[in-house]
């Protein structure tokens, strides 16, 4: 929210044509075929085809058939999984090494600092880092640091390290969703959380905990929906979109 707040005040409009152009330049540049569609023997989206890192066709929502915003939320999906990349490892430390929990760590660390005055201080700050990080964006298509677009200090940047990213920071949001699910059933951290399961793994685990009937639910149907979209696909003739969403 924060970004597109930015970039609307600094002038959208006028450069998304220029953006737009730039980043067709980049995914030419560094055209990536995932080689296996997310769901075999359904066909993805026609915007989805395979010229951007990580693509294998998903978007059940078709957030990305809009081809103004499809960059942009490319570079949503990186930023927010470079945050979560750095939250993962984060807490995975802290809870090693004893320090104060991840939902702790944040009053432990304010110290003598009045909240009013830290906000005040990391409103201006972040303003100014993603101020700069959109405008560059912008007119460069590239994600980057200030002046650094795209930011690349050890010269490793490749079609496979940009796959590798794009993996590395979808797992890491989904291990950041586990951890903080796990500490709002359980009130654990996750070594925690690991070392209960591996002493009584049949009597610690999901399926035990409070919403162990809403897991089960959610895997009977992510077990059953993949069948009723492929089948539903062949019995259609004339439409070979895949669709997951019927409606």
């Amino acid at each position: 929210m924060a970004s597109i707040t930015q970039a609307s005040f600094f002038g959208l409009n006028s450069v998304r044509s220029a953006a737009t152009k730039n980043i067709a330049r980049r995914q030419h540049g560094f055209a990536v075929r995932a080689g296996t569609h997310w769901l075999p023997g359904t066909q993805p989206p026609p915007y989805l085809d395979g010229t951007m890192a990580g693509d294998y066709g998903f978007d059940p929502l078709r957030l990305g058939a809009n081809p103004d915003t499809l960059p942009y939320l490319q570079e949503a999906e990186l930023m927010n999984g470079r945050w979560a990349m750095h939250a993962t490892v984060g807490i995975l430390f802290t809870d090693a090494v004893g320090l104060p929990k991840w939902w702790e760590a944040g009053e432990a660390a304010l110290g003598d600092w009045n909240l009013q005055t830290l906000v005040a201080f990391q409103v201006v700050i972040m303003a100014f880092l993603e101020a700069a990080r959109i405008r560059g964006f912008m007119t460069t298509g590239q994600s980057g640091v200030i002046g650094n677009f795209p930011f690349d200090p050890t010269g490793q940047d490749s079609p496979e390290m940009r796959v590798k990213e794009v993996k590395n920071g979808r797992l890491a949001m989904m291990s950041f969703l586990g951890m903080v699910s796990q500490y709002a059933v359980t009130g654990t951290s996750p070594l925690e959380g690991l070392k209960a399961h591996m002493a009584n793994p049949a009597g610690v685990n999901i399926f035990t905990s409070s919403v162990g009937n809403e897991m089960v639910a959610a895997i009977i149907f992510a077990s059953i929906a993949p069948c009723y979209f492929v089948l539903k696909e062949q019995i259609e003739e004339g439409d070979d979109e895949f669709r997951p969403i019927p409606w």
